[in-house]
């Protein structure tokens, strides 16, 4: 732990990545494998199933300091990090016992989940006393969540690569597919041998593409890219080996949620991995998957082989473990695939994107003549003989639920994570609306004692609604003079979160609306951020929800508010 615990600070303690990368590659150099499992585990933005709840954790640290709490609760607020306010207030002196990471969290931390409070309290009470004030912090990083440090997954990976000798393209495919953390799990990663007797189940890492910042005539000649839609929806990859099976970009196994992708994927030739877009179909008053139509911006060769649905269609069979037969014939997912990883099991990423697009489509069209209802689709590559078209292109967008265009080079071989050059995401502007400022939280980690968490609200019948909570999009300059404001006018408190008067106007941008009972709008709006503070518009010409209610529906929708009561 206490190795660890040491690692961390070096981390907390640096920007530059290449002395991350040096102390990255120091511990795990000389880990134990169990101890290096686990902390790479955790580098990689993976974390326990909460141990503790919050309110048992402050309790149980007033009660070791002897604080009351309106002291606790004034400490936090300068502090801003629970972790840190903790390990700050806790008295001096513990002793380190010399247990390891692993023993730490199967013996100490990962047990005290589902203990009675009272019990609860007691063990952490000890805990803290096992390790000293500078490593109590990193303990209790465990114990509120995720560590937060700055280091990515391909950072981590470069650690582990310098460390071992492995490339760290062989590492991220190892990982991929639900990687646990255990002494044999590490022996394989850093076998310098490739010890695994086939890829199984196991997908490949994602290759992710970049924001394409202005047009895109800085690419160079059109002709050496391929346009496609950006689709909004579940980002996936198909993997049909000894069986089938369907992974989420978060390496999350999808099988249970959509069974009817992977029954129709049991009908792909053994050896096959697609990556490709999760989304639902409409359907007609048979039931069947309705075609998609052709619209005055759009001819059918440039369309989706079926009409998709909104994604608030999606969010109804996300998080489902075993979906209905109702919803399955309401809500049929559907994949539009748009690359092709593996083919009679042979790995296919570095060949050239235009020889296995070709081949995806010659595959999946004659699964869409074998399939009774096929649900595998190859994704459209749209024709366009100039930048100029391109763009045409891009603002229809949103007539098929697209989000805007992906560009391609033809001759790109299929890397691993965010390879900048050759994928380039070019998406729409964003929906935006101008909203107030009725609630405002303090920040975490740099941000502490600051607030910068705000909750933004439009007019429905003379009141002001909530529907949107944003934290990004101002200059520190900006978010300074707004923290002034919120502690100037104060209205109300509620635990951490203050409420202001009604003043402040922010243009926030986001990309699509949904009902939603998490505000009292009725209404979420999908990757809210602030794109302008408005200082030159009054309150009472702030946006209202009819206005965010016809964006909604503005490309045929039909959203109703979910309004609690």
């Amino acid at each position: 732990m206490k190795r660890f615990a040491a690692l961390y600070r070096a981390l907390d303690a640096s920007n530059r990545s290449s002395a991350k990368e040096a102390a990255l590659a120091a511990y795990f150099a000389d880990a134990a494998p169990a101890d290096a499992a686990w902390a790479l585990w955790l580098l990689c933005g993976e974390r326990l199933p909460q141990p503790v709840p919050v309110r048992v954790l402050k309790a149980a640290a007033m009660q070791v300091n002897g604080l009351d709490e309106a002291l606790f609760a004034d400490c936090y607020e300068a502090v801003g990090d629970l972790a840190e306010t903790i390990a700050l207030l806790l008295p001096t002196g513990g002793a380190d016992d010399g247990t390891p990471l692993d023993r730490w969290i199967a013996e100490r931390v990962i047990p005290l989940r589902g203990l009675e409070p009272a019990e609860q309290t007691a063990r952490l009470a000890v805990a803290w006393g096992q390790v000293d004030s500078a490593d109590a912090f990193v303990l209790n990083k465990l114990l509120t969540g995720g560590l937060r440090v700055g280091v990515s997954k391909a950072l981590a990976l470069r650690g582990v690569a310098a460390a071992s000798g492995v490339p760290a393209t062989t590492l991220a495919a190892r990982m991929t597919g639900g990687w646990t953390p255990s002494p044999q799990n590490w022996d394989a990663l850093v076998s310098p041998a490739d010890v695994q007797a086939g890829r199984g189940a196991q997908p490949y890492p994602f290759r992710l593409a970049h924001p394409l910042d202005g047009g895109p005539e800085t690419l160079g000649s059109h002709a050496d890219w391929l346009a496609e839609w950006k689709w909004d929806g579940i980002r996936g990859q198909v993997v049909r080996r000894e069986s089938a099976h369907l992974w989420s970009r978060g390496d999350e196994d999808l099988d249970a949620a959509f069974p009817d992708l992977v029954a129709d994927a049991l009908r792909l030739p053994t050896g096959t991995v697609l990556d490709g877009e999760v989304l639902v179909a409409q359907t007609g008053a048979d039931g069947g998957l309705v075609c998609a139509t052709a619209t005055t911006a759009l001819d059918e060769a440039e369309l989706p082989p079926v009409a998709l649905a909104p994604f608030a269609a999606l969010q109804r069979r996300l998080g489902r473990k075993s979906p209905g037969k109702a919803l399955l014939a309401s809500h049929p997912a559907v994949f539009l695939a748009f690359d092709l990883l593996e083919l009679d099991g042979n790995d296919w990423r570095e060949r050239p994107l235009g020889e296995r697009r070709a081949a995806m489509e010659a595959l999946l069209a004659a699964h869409a003549r074998s399939s009774p209802q096929p649900r595998l689709f190859a994704a459209p590559v749209l024709a366009t003989t100039d930048w100029a078209g391109a763009g045409t292109l891009r603002a229809a967008a949103r007539d098929i639920g697209a989000e805007g265009l992906m560009l391609k080079r033809a001759a790109s071989a299929y890397g691993s994570g965010r390879t900048r050059g050759d994928w380039w995401k070019w998406k729409l502007d964003p929906h935006s609306v101008d909203a107030v400022l009725v609630y405002a939280q303090a920040g975490h980690g740099r941000r502490a004692g600051l607030f910068t968490d705000y909750t933004f609200a439009v007019w429905d019948e003379g009141a002001l609604v909530p529907f949107a909570k944003a934290y990004s999009g101002l200059s520190d300059a900006e978010i300074r003079e707004v923290d002034r404001f919120v502690r100037r006018n104060t209205l109300e408190t509620f635990g951490p979160v203050r409420q202001v008067r009604a003043e402040l106007v922010f243009e926030i941008g986001f990309e699509g609306i949904l009902p939603s009972r998490r505000h009292k709008a009725g209404v979420a709006v999908r990757f809210p951020r602030m794109l302008r503070w408005r200082q030159d518009k009054p309150a009472a010409e702030a946006g209202t929800l009819a206005e965010l209610i016809a964006l909604a529906n503005a490309q045929g929708g039909t959203l109703e508010p979910d309004r609690v009561g």
